[in-house]
């Protein structure tokens, strides 16, 4: 690990102009620092600062970056209103990591890419201009949306795929004042020589926002496949939620993980259900326009098809309705049912 200054931010002001790595849980950032991939000269802790409040906010809730990953899936607003959330929440890290990690530093992770994460070999996320080393290595787990020569890798969260599903807002205070972004279009996709980085220096997420999710609250699921059952990131995943009126879909959300640098919003596959009965034929259509354009990016073909699989299965759980009491996930360390 390098040598690094420390300093504490009393205010937020404080952490705007300290121009260093955010510290917040340290769950993923102190992991890369103890490898040798992040070597921040300062590090800036915000651990004191009052952003640890779950608000309502016209309907839909305010959370503060510094709201721990174990009390946003277990507040009874979300649970109610985005279960979809909570789902992906509790589907992910093991109880303790979740109890530590940061609604902020969940969307800040980093990809787990294994040659991101060898700093001796080439990665343009590390170093733009030094290559791609997972372009002809072992790619089974990488992008088939939106990747370049430049990179193929994928981002690793659970929770930013049910957000990007939802329309959450990232919220962003900076040396040149605040801005928002919407999640599905916060994490930056490759260019021609890596990856752009989502904040700018200085900037520091305060909150991330979800609006009302009219009548989605109750038909909205999150599906995750992965290598084993417990506490392995997504091979792919999908965040899905309908509202039906009368047999037909008046709205539709749908968002996958696993398949690109971003959680990938499927706009297309969203237009096309609306309207339609909530059968499997029309999900199964809707899945296909979400992988429209979709790409191996080495030895990862049947990745598509797993997405386009988890994308009908994420639309029929949603349409068959949240469960009033959410049965523990497979392998999980949870005591009782969840509450939804």
């Amino acid at each position: 690990m390098n040598l690094f200054d420390y300093t504490r931010a009393d205010t937020l002001e404080d952490a705007v102009g300290a121009n260093g790595a955010i510290l917040a849980g340290g769950t993923n950032l102190l992991d890369l620092m103890k490898i040798g991939v992040a070597t921040p000269s300062r590090l800036v802790d915000i651990t004191r600062l009052p952003m640890r409040g779950i608000d309502d906010h016209d309907g839909g809730l305010r959370i503060g970056a510094m709201v721990s990953n174990a009390d946003l899936a277990r507040d009874p607003r979300i649970l109610a209103r985005f279960p979809a959330v909570a789902e992906a929440l509790l589907s992910g890290a093991s109880s303790q990591l979740r109890n530590a990690a940061s609604t902020g530093g969940n969307v800040m992770q980093a990809t787990r890419c294994s040659y991101f994460q060898d700093p001796l070999s080439p990665c343009n996320r590390r170093q733009a201009g030094s290559g791609c080393s997972a372009i002809g290595g072992v790619t089974r787990n990488h992008a088939v949306l939106g990747w370049t020569d430049a990179c193929i890798a994928t981002h690793p969260s659970d929770l930013c795929v049910a957000l990007a599903a939802f329309d959450a807002v990232v919220e962003i205070e900076g040396p040149t004042g605040h801005r928002e972004v919407p999640m599905a279009e916060f994490h930056p996709l490759p260019d021609a020589t890596g990856v752009p980085p989502a904040l700018a220096e200085g900037e520091v997420i305060t909150h991330v926002r979800l609006p009302d999710p009219g009548g989605m609250a109750r038909h909205a699921r999150y599906v995750k496949l992965r290598e084993r059952t417990s506490y392995a990131f997504a091979i792919v995943s999908a965040a899905a939620g309908v509202h039906v009126v009368d047999g037909r879909i008046v709205t539709a959300r749908l968002a996958l993980g696993g398949v690109a640098a971003r959680p990938w919003r499927a706009h297309a596959a969203e237009a096309a259900l609306i309207g339609q009965p909530p059968s499997e034929d029309a999900f199964a259509h809707a899945a296909g326009l979400a992988l429209q354009g979709a790409a191996p990016s080495g030895d990862n073909a049947a990745k598509i098809v797993l997405a386009q699989r988890i994308a009908i299965h994420a639309l029929m759980q949603a349409a068959a309705g949240t469960p009033d009491r959410m049965p523990a996930l497979p392998a999980s360390v949870f005591e009782g049912d969840v509450h939804g």
